[in-house]
């Protein structure tokens, strides 16, 4: 082979050779015994290109889909491997780990139920992130650890950032579900359970479920923690859910909480959630840098 042509095979395939790497994998199953939950829980996870070749540990996002999708939403409609590589490819995000968990089988919903007999919360903090962490080369660190999601994974992402600030580095809710502000408005969202409570129940549940109430009674010591947590708050001006979003950017201000909030073009629908999906990688990996 004369070297001309060895030249020019090296033009077309610059990344053969010492330079090849394996590209990212979606693994859009994979499943975990929850005894908290009593069944077999599913997620779906990307892993970066080069984890299989290296032994390095890598941070961690939690994307949380939201009502109606399932752990595959974020696979399928986020197009999360697509995106993900172009933006480590690129330079805006780090390489790291997604974990996208299944909150739409058994009953639909990221917290636990009013009753106590469905407590999806208490296995995303006491047997998903163990499970995960344990699985995969994840550092364990808060400052290495993001969540994010949409909608009702949006919800999910803001009360598990307020119930457990000491685990999250980085919290960016999109178009979020941001629950009940009035009581009244909770109870009528409650009916169903209405009859399996009492009202002590319903009153302490309203308490932990109402971000208002959080921040209100949070103590200067819990307060600062979730001021220490980086928030990234979007939702599109067309979007349903506004309200709620545009109370939790004046309450956070109020509060003193710093934030970014940004309202752009867009409703509810994959188009807006997928344009925001870069920069909610961009966001997080600023978390997981020291400077």
């Amino acid at each position: 082979m004369n070297r001309l042509f060895t030249f020019a095979i090296a033009a077309l395939f610059p990344l053969s050779g010492i330079y090849a790497q394996s590209g990212s994998v979606v693994y859009e199953t994979r499943t975990l015994k929850s005894e908290i939950l009593k069944m077999e829980r599913k997620y779906s996870v990307y892993l970066p290109a080069g984890y299989n070749e290296s032994d390095r540990s890598y941070p961690v996002l939690y994307l949380l889909h939201g009502s109606g999708d399932d752990h595959t939403g974020w696979v399928q409609f986020g197009q999360v491997q697509h995106i993900a590589d172009k933006a480590i490819a690129e330079g805006t995000a780090s390489p790291m780990i997604v974990v996208m968990p299944d909150a739409n089988t058994g009953r639909k919903g990221y917290f636990n139920d009013i009753a106590g007999d469905f407590n999806y919360e208490d296995f995303f903090f006491k047997e998903l992130i163990p499970h995960i962490e344990k699985t995969y080369r994840v550092r364990g660190e808060r400052r290495y650890r993001a969540v994010s999601g949409l909608s009702m994974g949006g919800g999910g992402t803001i009360f598990y950032s307020l119930h457990q600030p000491d685990m999250f580095a980085a919290a960016a809710p999109l178009s979020a579900s941001t629950g009940s502000w009035e009581m009244e408005q909770f109870k009528a969202r409650q009916r169903d359970a209405a009859n399996k409570v009492t009202a002590a129940q319903t009153e302490a549940y309203f308490k932990r479920y109402s971000i208002e109430e959080i921040i209100k009674n949070a103590s200067k010591n819990e307060l600062d923690k979730i001021k220490r947590i980086r928030w990234y708050v979007s939702c599109g001006d067309d979007d349903f859910l506004y309200e709620g979003n545009s109370l939790l950017h004046i309450l956070f201000r109020k509060s003193e909480i710093a934030h970014e909030y940004r309202v752009k073009d867009g409703g509810h629908t994959w188009t807006y959630w997928r344009m925001e999906l870069p920069l909610v990688l961009e966001f997080v990996s600023k978390s997981f840098m020291q400077y």
